[in-house]
């Protein structure tokens, strides 16, 4: 008999379209296995993916006992838990879908006979490069490389069987106390179906609205967006898989063009890994922040966080946050334009929150939608570019997102329900800082910055 396989999931919760679970099959019998590494080199999940973690665990589970076998739950450095694993069974060889976050080659190298196979993005981060041989740091020629580069293999289906090889007992998932208890903050998580049938159901019932994506996606009032942000970002649909499923319906491109953002950002976390914590562009390492260690600025860094500044569109934002750990991307994109140039609030603390809150918490993603926002990435808006939380709100019809997430302005009609309202409304406050007059302290604070350059 063919010695064991250990097949390591990651960020790859799936079965279909899984090309290290294909190989250590091929190869032959399988030892499925997840690692839950607490460990200081990795950036811990936020509390809203703890949460999104375990129900997809569970769901793996239940599809490979569909076939006869179980996920394995481990504890620990995920380095020396694997190697451990594979001297204790025997195994000839580890797979695992490469992952980008900085911290995996360090677990990586403790582990031998590890085979890294493709599947976390489009192409293979790192392959496309410029005309000079360089690096993307820019999205346009990026995207332009990606469609010279041509459309990413077709996905594979999910094995009909597999052969499991004897393992250890491992831990209970409940022993892991992913979930909240006290209190349980995810009740209004139940919009979600983690797991690789709730990615392919979510794939399927976007198809339908794919038209509307471009002209509609920018208004949080209507179901316009895929929501398969943290499906894409645990694996549960390959990108390459969401690519074929959308490639050739009507008004495809403009979604195709997101799933590249997200190779996108990926490119840029491998360049710049520390992308969290640090501004591409160092001169922001010298703006004056808000300090809000306490009095003023921690209470404006807590209006903030829950939907209390006094502008409509980023309360409603800010409160289907913590309702369902998502929030509508136009909306993601004012709500922290309004933290760093109305507050003056450094972009970290609003990373910080989104990676608590977020379901679908990606390190590239995240880090660099705020860079963007602030004008400090790459290839991103300039800094002078302020979103109006009014105007926006207006523009893109925002009153019934708003009527649903901010209920103290439900009876209000019309143009009414943007705000702001100078002195309060209902027990909604009024805005913590007047946009004109924030507007401009923000551009003199880049101008100074530029001055010390």
């Amino acid at each position: 008999m063919a010695a064991p396989q250990i097949i390591w999931f990651r960020q790859d919760l799936r079965l279909r379209d899984q090309a290290a679970l294909r190989a250590a099959a091929a190869a032959g019998p399988v030892i499925p296995v997840f690692v839950l590494d607490e460990s200081r080199i990795i950036r811990q999940p936020g509390g809203a993916s703890r949460w999104w973690l375990h129900h997809s665990l569970a769901a793996l589970d239940e599809s490979l006992r569909a076939l006869g076998g179980r996920l394995l739950l481990l504890r620990g450095p995920a380095g020396d838990a694997i190697a451990r694993l594979a001297a204790e069974t025997g195994a000839a060889a580890v797979h695992a879908i490469r992952q980008s976050e900085p911290w995996w080659p360090i677990i990586e190298a403790a582990i031998p006979r590890l085979h890294l196979h493709e599947g976390n993005s489009l192409v293979p981060t790192g392959l496309l490069r410029t005309k000079d041989g360089g690096r993307f740091r820019v999205f346009t020629p990026f995207w332009r490389a990606l469609q010279g580069h041509g459309d990413p293999p077709l996905p594979c289906p999910a094995p009909a069987r597999l052969d499991f090889a004897p393992m250890p007992a491992g831990e209970a998932l409940a022993s892991w106390n992913l979930l909240p208890t006290a209190p349980d903050w995810a009740l209004g998580f139940d919009m979600w179906q983690p797991g690789e049938t709730g990615a392919q159901a979510g794939m399927a019932d976007f198809l339908p609205r794919l038209p509307r994506y471009r002209d509609r996606r920018d208004f949080p009032s209507e179901e316009a967006t895929s929501r398969l942000s943290p499906h894409l970002h645990f694996g549960e649909i390959s990108a390459a898989d969401a690519w074929h499923s959308a490639i050739g319906n009507d008004g495809a491109e403009p979604w195709l063009r997101q799933l590249a953002w997200r190779d996108f950002a990926l490119e840029n976390l491998e360049q710049f890994p520390k992308s969290a914590s640090r501004p591409h562009r160092a001169e922001f390492d010298r703006m004056a922040w808000t300090d809000v260690t306490g009095g003023e600025g921690r209470a404006l860094l807590k209006a903030w966080q829950r939907g209390r500044t006094g502008y409509p569109l980023v309360d409603a934002g800010m409160r289907q946050l913590w309702a369902t750990g998502w929030m509508h991307n136009r909306v993601r994109m004012v709500a922290a334009s309004v933290l760093t140039k109305h507050l003056m609030i450094d972009w970290r603390e609003g990373e910080r929150w989104f990676w608590d809150t977020l379901v679908d918490a990606d390190l590239a993603n995240n880090a660099m939608g705020w860079q963007w926002v602030m004008g400090s990435g790459v290839d991103s808006a300039p800094y002078y570019r302020i979103f109006a939380p009014i105007g926006q709100s207006g523009k893109f019809d925002a009153g019934a997102y708003i009527r649903q997430w901010v209920p103290e302005l439900a009876g209000l009609h019309g143009d009414a329900v943007h705000g702001p309202f100078e002195n309060g409304f209902n027990g909604y406050p009024p805005p913590v800082v007047d946009h004109g007059w924030a507007r401009n302290r923000a551009l003199a604070a880049y101008e100074a910055l530029k001055d010390r350059a």
